[in-house]
């Protein structure tokens, strides 16, 4: 694997550790959010491959179908995603949602006739005992427990995500496939426009704007083209880096105090993070 491929995968992971924190920052309706994300996002792709003169078609009908379900996929996950933060807080929001590599372990096999092997397991269940360390309690009385059951929601759309985008990436630019998900993500999420009250200040919508090509387009793009030369289960490993990128904004930007108990699970998942680059071949 080279250097170039896993610092692109850093760096839109880091992205995606500062979209849960421009989401808590705006603190409007995480279904807006949600929406206005999906769309900025896919009017920047919209517009970029067209003064490219990029093809925008997909090569098959049942290409259309899959990434339709796809986007409805994206819909659930970006909405389960920013609740799960609203609803506690940035670090454990984005730890919860990094879950999701324990979802690959398994169904990556399942899906691509791969065999499961032992190291992949090991390296799933630190990952999860990290995570368990900083949840700060599991109170079913409680809106935190509430948080974390919706991120694991949120986890499991995402490892289904990113298997579809496996099959993908094989035939097509990453921009198109964002393209066409979030297209469909914002055209679901239409409705909230009608059914959430909405103050929107200047500051917000620059916000959300930047969310959505930054942090999104720009970062989603890179990420599914990583997935041409990396495994979805290596991957999904290194993106357990963004629960450690967004405590670490959310402290720098929102002035969000971790825990020690988040410090210490969050040290553990970066461990976890680069023993799995390391030892992928």
């Amino acid at each position: 694997m080279k250097n170039k491929e896993i610092f692109s995968l850093h760096a839109a992971v880091m992205l995606f550790g500062l979209a849960g924190v421009i989401g808590k920052f705006v603190g409007l309706s995480a279904i807006f959010i949600t929406f206005a994300r999906a769309f900025f996002s896919a009017v920047f792709l919209l517009i970029v491959m067209l003064i490219k003169r990029e093809n925008i078609l997909l090569n098959n009908r049942n290409d259309y179908y899959l990434i339709v379900l796809a986007g409805v996929i994206m819909a659930i996950h970006w909405f389960t995603f920013l609740q799960a933060i609203d609803m506690a807080t940035v670090a454990v929001g984005t730890i919860t949602f990094s879950t999701f590599p324990l979802f690959v372990t398994f169904l990556e096999p399942f899906f691509y006739k791969e065999k499961l092997k032992l190291k992949n397991i090991i390296v799933a269940i630190v990952m999860l005992l990290g995570i368990l360390i900083t949840i700060p309690e599991f109170s079913l009385k409680n809106q935190m427990t509430s948080a974390i059951v919706i991120g694991m929601i949120g986890s499991l759309s995402y490892a289904l995500l990113c298997l579809i985008n496996r099959y993908f990436s094989k035939s097509y630019d990453g921009k198109m496939i964002c393209l066409y998900e979030q297209g469909v993500a914002a055209f679901v999420l239409l409705p909230s426009l009608f059914i959430v009250e909405i103050n929107l200040t200047i500051v917000d919508f620059l916000a959300l704007v930047f969310l959505g090509i930054v942090c999104t387009a720009i970062a989603h793009s890179i990420y599914i083209s990583s997935l041409k030369k990396i495994k979805v289960h290596t991957a999904s490993i290194i993106s357990g880096m963004e629960s450690v990128y967004s405590i670490v904004l959310a402290l720098i930007l929102l002035h969000e105090m971790p825990s020690m108990k988040e410090i210490f699970g969050g040290a553990l998942v970066l461990m976890t993070v680069f023993y799995a680059s390391l030892i992928d071949k």
